[in-house]
């Protein structure tokens, strides 16, 4: 019996539908990824042509405002203070290869649940995005700060949410997937 309802699971993947599912599943992936990517270039763009530098814009008082500020480390300005020459190189190598490595895992999966697959669209857009200010600027610009009193989350922006969120998503799917 396990032989005949594994047999049957195949023919319902391989069906026409089944198809055109995937197909849509994986353009909507796509779809998340740019839409990721281009809203983060987007407002990255309107906070360094519109904000100066360290200019503080409240938007909740005492838990959110906007502030520009570039960040040569990575997410969360982790190794934004390290002078070493091979800091960029190495950020922009590890990104890359990390990229990369989403890339060929969301490409070569045949099945993917939606969770998996938007947490990985959004990992995408996010390190693309943060990729390309990184190689044409050597840096990022941040520009959500959110604290509460005296407590302060590092400054960061849409691609650094969207990096989290879909990291979030991944460990949610392997804490609850069967």
């Amino acid at each position: 019996m396990p032989e005949e309802s594994s047999q049957t699971i195949d023919t319902v993947m391989r069906s026409p539908l089944a198809k055109r599912v995937h197909a849509l599943q994986r353009i909507a992936y796509v779809l998340i990824t740019v839409l990721i990517f281009a809203g983060d270039q987007i407002t990255k763009a309107l906070v360094k042509n519109s904000i100066p530098h360290d200019a503080v814009i409240t938007v909740i008082p005492g838990f959110f405002n906007i502030i520009h500020v570039e960040n040569s480390g990575i997410a969360f300005s982790l190794f934004a203070g390290s002078s070493s020459s091979w800091k960029m190189v190495m950020l922009i190598a590890v990104s890359l290869a990390l990229l990369i490595a989403v890339v060929v895992m969301a490409w070569k999966s045949r099945e993917m649940n939606w969770g998996t697959g938007v947490g990985l669209a959004l990992i995408m857009g996010g390190a693309s995005s943060n990729l390309l200010d990184r190689i044409r600027f050597a840096q990022v610009v941040d520009f959500l700060d959110v604290y509460f009193r005296s407590y302060h989350w590092p400054t960061f922006n849409l691609a650094d949410s969207a990096i989290v969120v879909g990291a979030g998503l991944l460990i949610l799917e392997l804490f609850f997937s069967k």
